[in-house]
């Protein structure tokens, strides 16, 4: 760490930036944004990759992301064309997003646009491409250190897996003896819904569970059949080359006994880290943190509670108290550890499920960009959805569909990727990423330097977390130490800019201001720190 400070610190130096790197833009201009991105990129190539899972990951909905065969669908072909965009392979390039992992959205056989209705777990939906697509994207990411996580939806099946078919035969003829008779939940017509959603068995007085639609029957995860299958399914595409799963509607296993579910979970995920001790997983458990923290033992989840418009990373990019966030990252990261010891926040703003976060915080609003700010440079495992580095706006409006959540990444370059059917979202104000990745003030940019000063400063993904204690300012942040290094980051969420001396934020012993980020522009001068409006800045 020394070595690398003493590198950043020469090169500032030699750059006539004093004691700050640069790395927003303002009165300097292009010229000095280059070189100060300059500087945070010999340190970011300098510093170790992450040997870990607490990365930067990207969510890629295959079929919007970019289309190599002109058919209008994206695809895996698609993906390795565009890895250039996402990572390089350079750290110290500065040409290429950064991102450390990705998450694919299904990729496997299915009828539908959105994949979440499996037909055939072992094969590769045809219009994504094939299985030795999927093998050279993977080892393409492992050669440039990002990782690969599959969507691996197995709380539902479809309606036209062969699995169903073999189970509604069964019900039909009554053989009860069949391995495929309790392979999905049912029930008798006089057996307690218990508040789920049923529909009748073809040819059978019974019903069976298909709480997300009709097309989406569940799976009995009381069958040693099902939970067999389960893990020689994991087992394939573990084998192949993937680094992990996201798993969906984690909670539906067992519709409305969250102690089950758990426990299927824990079971589960458990005989996987025996496959793959290093595999990363993640679970969607959208609902309140106590309800969350119960899957924690098994897996990390995603943290619904920050994210959206009315989630706490929105509400303090808007303004708010910058130190209420900080209180609620200490509080989580004390939960998550007491639940597991490798267990690690997951914050993101937006998904395929939910509106788009330029639609709610502005794509050229300093808000955007602070909220960026504030969960990209945050401990664990960050994702991002593909397009939200350009500004990308889609919601479900009046229309009701998850289409417009979901349209096609304008490349600006030609792409024949289009929008999913359904989709009628019109209110698209976004430039291109070709134009943006041109564009020194945009909002790619500062998405690409904010992965640049996270890899440059790792304490903050993984160091010991303190949140600062400041007095009689709105200024506010903390201190993450990690292998011997410290670094402070120190936010600006006020539409105003703000001074506070060292000792009055509770950030005694930092001396250089090595980097700031955002609407404004940062100093620090005889231990009095300043931070412009919606600004981050981070110190050593």
């Amino acid at each position: 760490m020394k070595k690398l400070m003493a590198a950043i610190l020469c090169a500032a130096v030699a750059l006539g930036l004093t004691a700050c790197v640069k790395t927003g833009t303002g009165a300097g201009g292009q010229d000095d944004f280059r070189n100060g991105e300059a500087v945070v990129r010999e340190k970011g190539a300098d510093a170790p990759a992450p040997d870990d899972n607490d990365r930067v990951f990207y969510e890629i909905f295959v079929g919007s992301f970019s289309d190599s065969d002109g058919d209008g669908i994206g695809d895996l072909r698609g993906i390795i064309n565009r890895m250039d965009y996402l990572n390089d392979g350079d750290p110290g390039s500065g040409l290429s997003l950064g991102i450390e992992g990705i998450w694919l959205t299904p990729i496997f056989s299915s009828p539908s646009y959105h994949k979440y209705d499996v037909t055939d777990y072992r094969s590769v939906d045809p219009a994504f491409g094939t299985a030795d697509d999927l093998k050279e994207l993977i080892a393409l990411c492992h050669e440039r250190g990002v990782k690969l996580i599959l969507d691996l939806p197995i709380n539902h099946t479809g309606r036209l897996n062969s699995l169903f078919a073999e189970f509604c035969a069964a019900h039909a003829a009554g053989d009860t003896l069949s391995p495929a008779y309790d392979r999905y939940s049912w029930r008798r017509p006089d057996d307690p819904a218990r508040g789920a959603v049923w529909e009748p068995i073809p040819g059978s007085g019974d019903y069976y569970e298909c709480n997300f639609s009709p097309d989406m029957p569940e799976l009995n995860f009381d069958s040693e059949d099902v939970r067999n299958g389960l893990l020689d399914l994991a087992r394939f595409w573990l084998d192949l080359g993937a680094d992990g799963f996201r798993f969906d509607a984690a909670k539906y296993v067992y519709y409305g006994d969250n102690d089950r579910s758990a426990d299927f979970w824990k079971w589960y995920i458990g005989r996987l880290r025996e496959i793959k001790p290093d595999i990363y997983t993640v679970a969607e458990v959208w609902d309140i943190e106590s309800v969350a923290d119960r899957y924690i033992p098994a897996s990390n989840c995603f943290d619904f509670t920050a994210a959206g418009q009315d989630g706490i990373i929105a509400r303090t990019a808007k303004g708010g108290n910058v130190n209420d966030f900080t209180a609620y990252t200490a509080r989580a990261l004390g939960r998550l550890k007491a639940l597991r010891a490798d267990a690690m926040p997951v914050y993101f703003i937006a998904n395929h499920d939910t509106d788009r976060a330029a639609g709610y915080l502005g794509a050229e609003s300093a808000d955007m960009r602070m909220a960026a700010n504030l969960y990209i440079l945050s401990p664990g495992s960050p994702f991002l959805y593909y397009g939200e580095e350009l500004g990308m706006r889609g919601s479900r409006g009046a229309s009701a569909t998850d289409a417009n959540r979901r349209l096609a990444m304008p490349w600006g370059d030609g792409d024949t990727v289009r929008d999913p059917e359904g989709a009628n979202y019109a209110n698209r104000t976004q430039t291109s990423a070709a134009e943006q990745k041109g564009d020194a003030g945009s909002l790619y940019s500062h998405y690409k330097r904010l992965l640049l000063l996270r890899r440059a400063n790792p304490e903050i993904a993984r160091g010991e977390y303190t949140p600062l204690t400041p007095e009689g300012t709105k200024l506010g942040g903390f201190v993450s130490e990690w292998e011997g290094g410290r670094v402070c980051v120190v936010h600006n969420t006020s539409g105003e800019s703000l001074s506070v001396s060292l000792a009055d934020l509770g950030a005694e012993g930092f001396e250089t201001l090595t980097a700031f980020i955002g609407a404004g522009e940062a100093s620090l001068a005889g231990g009095k720190l300043t931070v412009g409006p919606q600004t981050t800045a981070i110190l050593r």
